[in-house]
């Protein structure tokens, strides 16, 4: 045989083994890749099977909050009402579409249930220790050999009285619902504590299921044994067991099965057509591969380097394309364009994420990234920030449109800012704070910006003019952190708009009275339910009787920390976070209460209380006080209400149709802190009331002060000519006494009387008073008939 032959039939032999050993690895490497993604699909089944089994559960707990948050719910089981709470969780269970609901004490014990009887022990202990111990348990458990899907929640109402759940039993409809999704066959088996099956759910053939779980005894027995989930392979079938429940009394497994013909069914014919396609690529490999790899990977993998450098952040000005193919060459310029539009889309983000989208203003983002630059700098600066005035009104009243209209007027003033000034931003709503680089805003600077953004705008051939109310701080003065900053700016300009300035400086201090305030404000939601608040009782004496005429409530409270808030600082703190409606419910309720005490015990009293702005215009407010009155056996003349100017003010019409109603129910009502407020005598001529009471900073003084005497005198002579009573507060010495009642004053109140008591004390000092003896301008003292109603004790 001559060499050149030789030589031909030894190449094609390294070829046919090479092109052969390809086959056979391709072939094995495709069997082991459909095996590989058939336990890719058994996983993934297995990730359908438990993101299904957690969302049941989400569905299951959102169920189950909405039952523990149902007020007739926890009535029912606070008061252990068991034929309202198994029909509340049968109807309850049926609307979630629930196979099991059940309801337990706090220890467990069975108050209703689908399944239980009552008074049993729960039939879950292992997952009501683990909600006893994280406060809610979702989880698998068994009853009666079925496996269900379970949630266990806490009802407070609002501590801790018990626990309910509800459950999905994992059936058959569970496995056809997993089948449908992932294309996948699964079964779920229970064992007893024998080892004998005890429940059986197949999204396939029952016979089959078990035929195949006898095929997979061996790995059911390793997987009650490891507790966790695994794969197994046989013969037929590629499986994917999952422990759902594993303890003493029970094993319960999911088993995801796919059968290895269905795998591997597309690639026995792929042998036949590979030996086809082998012979006919050895005719072309040797004389194409080596010329083919080395002209096309050259130019691929210098695009592939410069995409990862793009991905990294580099800039990349050319892709060498070293290729006569076109495609090559396209593909370098696409990924040089991608990277300019990717630079372009970046900007953009970057921008739209640090700038309001309303005013291009840059936004707190960006507020806090400046901010921290000139900090870090240690750069004095200071920071105004502005609130629109009437702002809200404006959007009411001519619509949002015309509101943006004057954000955007405002925020291009803004840019448009000489030195000092660096830079504007909106925060939100209707703030825009200034960054100006100076330590402090001196006068002529702050009035420069002020009138440089008060100028009008013109809206629709009309002119607005904006007006502003400010707060500022300084850098390093008031902080060192944006973040603190930003807040203490608020605090100032909060400051400012509660005390009605056009501008307030941040002042040492207000940051820790802010923080008290918040406490303070969320502490009063848990002041009444823990017994921190309690009623003083002050006196009002008739002038002409001396005798008591009536008392006035007056709320207190003691912080368990920081010890007696002053009223004025936590009932304001109520009416501006919305909780002044829950002091006044517990007001009513118990002042009710004591005069019921009272008057079982011979006191005939009457007790006037106050009333906050919101208050007075609740229409159901004359509804709940008759209801009270009835419910204590009250008459009208035992309770009267006291509302100050400025609540009236608020809103005059509703407040007007309130105390219609309230002076319908025969109750007395006085304005009280009169002189103080902004309201006109036509609006008291149409209120019904019966008293005013004369603010205590024109009486305090009054025997001192003749302006406040010709205050006084001029108030008693109009509120007589009107047919009210006049009370005056804060009566400290008998001169004011004395001058008040030869003025026609017809009752007084105040610490020269007494000072505020609590109830309990009442009594006694009631017991012990001596009828005062004032000179009257009317000498002859006729007892009215009040005074008999209110302040004798009955035989």
């Amino acid at each position: 045989m001559r060499f050149r032959t030789r030589l031909t039939l030894v190449l094609l032999t390294v070829v046919i083994v090479s092109q052969l050993a390809t086959g056979v690895a391709f072939l094995r490497a495709t069997q082991n890749d459909a095996l590989a993604k058939g336990s890719q699909r058994l996983e993934v089944g297995a990730r359908v099977l438990n993101q299904l089994l957690d969302i049941r559960g989400e569905q299951l707990r959102n169920n189950v909050s909405i039952l523990t948050d149902d007020f007739g719910f926890k009535s029912a089981v606070a008061t252990q009402d068991t034929a309202t709470l198994n029909s509340v969780l049968a109807n309850h269970g049926d609307r979630a579409q629930a196979d099991m609901v059940v309801l337990s004490d706090l220890g467990g014990n069975v108050m209703a249930s689908s399944h239980h009887e009552q008074g049993g022990s729960m039939p879950f202990p292992e997952l009501f220790e683990t909600a006893q111990q994280s406060g809610s348990g979702v989880g698998v458990v068994i009853d009666s050999g079925q496996p269900y899907e379970f949630v266990l929640m806490p009802v407070r109402a609002p501590n801790l009285i018990g626990w309910v759940g509800m459950g999905f039993l994992i059936d058959t409809t569970f496995t056809q619902e997993i089948n449908a999704l992932t294309g996948l066959d699964i079964s779920i088996v229970t064992y007893d504590a024998s080892g004998e099956v005890s429940y059986l759910a197949s999204s396939h053939q029952e016979q089959l299921a078990m035929r195949l779980m006898s095929d997979h005894g061996d790995s059911l027995t390793e997987g009650r044994n490891a507790s966790r989930s695994h794969i197994s392979d046989d013969d037929d079938y590629l499986s994917y067991i999952s422990t759902l429940l594993a303890n003493e009394q029970h094993q319960s497994f999911a088993i995801i099965q796919l059968s290895r013909d269905e795998l591997l069914g597309a690639y026995s014919q792929l042998q036949w057509q590979l030996v086809i396609i082998v012979g006919l690529m050895l005719l072309l490999t040797l004389a194409i591969a080596m010329w083919s790899a080395r002209s096309i990977s050259k130019p691929l993998v210098a695009i592939a380097r410069a995409a990862q450098r793009i991905g990294q952040g580099e800039r990349v000005e050319h892709i060498p394309e070293g290729s006569s193919i076109a495609e090559t060459g396209l593909l370098a310029r696409t990924l040089l364009s991608m990277q300019q539009d990717i630079a372009k889309r970046e900007s953009t983000l970057r921008h739209q994420s640090r700038h309001d989208l309303l005013t291009d203003l840059p936004n707190r983002i960006s507020a806090l990234e400046d901010l921290q630059h000139y900090i870090r700098l240690n750069k004095p600066f200071t920071l105004l920030r502005f609130a629109i005035n009437d702002f809200r009104s404006l959007n009411d009243t001519f619509g949002y449109a015309l509101g943006d209209y004057v954000l955007v007027t405002l925020a291009k003033r803004i840019q448009q800012l000489p030195a000092p000034t660096v830079k504007g931003y909106r925060l939100d709503g209707a703030e825009l704070v200034l960054l100006i680089n100076h330590s402090t805003c001196d006068d002529a600077t702050f009035e420069q910006l002020v009138n440089s953004l008060s100028q009008p705008i013109s809206v629709e051939k009309s002119l607005i003019t904006p007006s502003f109310t400010s707060g500022e701080v300084n850098f390093p003065a008031h902080g060192n952190t944006p973040q603190l900053l930003l807040r203490r700016s608020d605090i100032a300009l909060d400051h400012a708009l509660r005390h009605k300035k056009s501008h307030a400086r941040y002042i040492d201090g207000q940051d820790e009275q802010h923080l008290r305030q918040l406490m303070l404000i969320r502490d009063l939601q848990g002041a009444v339910d823990n017994g921190e608040l309690w009623m003083a009782y002050q006196p009002k004496v008739d002038t002409q009787t001396g005798n008591v005429f009536q008392f006035e409530a007056l709320m207190r409270w003691r912080h368990p920390t920081l010890g007696f808030v002053p009223p004025d600082e936590f009932i304001d703190l109520a009416e501006r976070s919305g909780s002044i409606g829950l002091l006044t419910g517990w007001m009513l309720a118990h002042v009710c209460n004591q005069l019921r005490l009272w008057k079982s015990e011979g006191y005939q009293l009457s007790v006037a209380i106050n009333l906050s702005a919101s208050d007075v215009i609740n229409p159901a407010l004359a509804q709940r006080i008759h209801h009270l009155l009835s419910q204590h056996g009250l008459t009208p003349d035992q309770l009267a209400l006291e509302v100050t100017e400025s609540a009236v003010m608020q809103d005059v019409d509703a407040a007007t149709q309130t105390l219609i109603e309230l002076n319908q129910l025969a109750l007395k009502i006085a304005v009280d802190d009169y002189g103080t407020g902004y309201s006109s005598l036509a609006q008291i001529k149409r209120l019904p009331i019966d008293e005013l009471k004369i603010d205590k900073s024109f009486v305090m003084k009054l025997d001192s002060q003749e302006e406040d005497q010709t205050i006084v005198r001029s108030t008693i002579e109009m509120g007589h000519n009107l047919g009210l009573k006049i009370v005056a507060e804060g009566v400290e010495n008998r001169a004011s006494a004395e001058l008040l009642s030869q003025l026609g004053c017809d009752y007084l109140q105040g610490y020269w009387i007494a000072k505020p008591m609590p109830g309990e004390a009442l009594t006694d000092w009631l017991d012990s008073f001596t009828p005062l003896e004032l000179p009257c301008k009317d000498l002859s003292k006729k007892e009215s008939p009040s005074i008999r109603k209110s302040a004798q004790r009955t035989p």
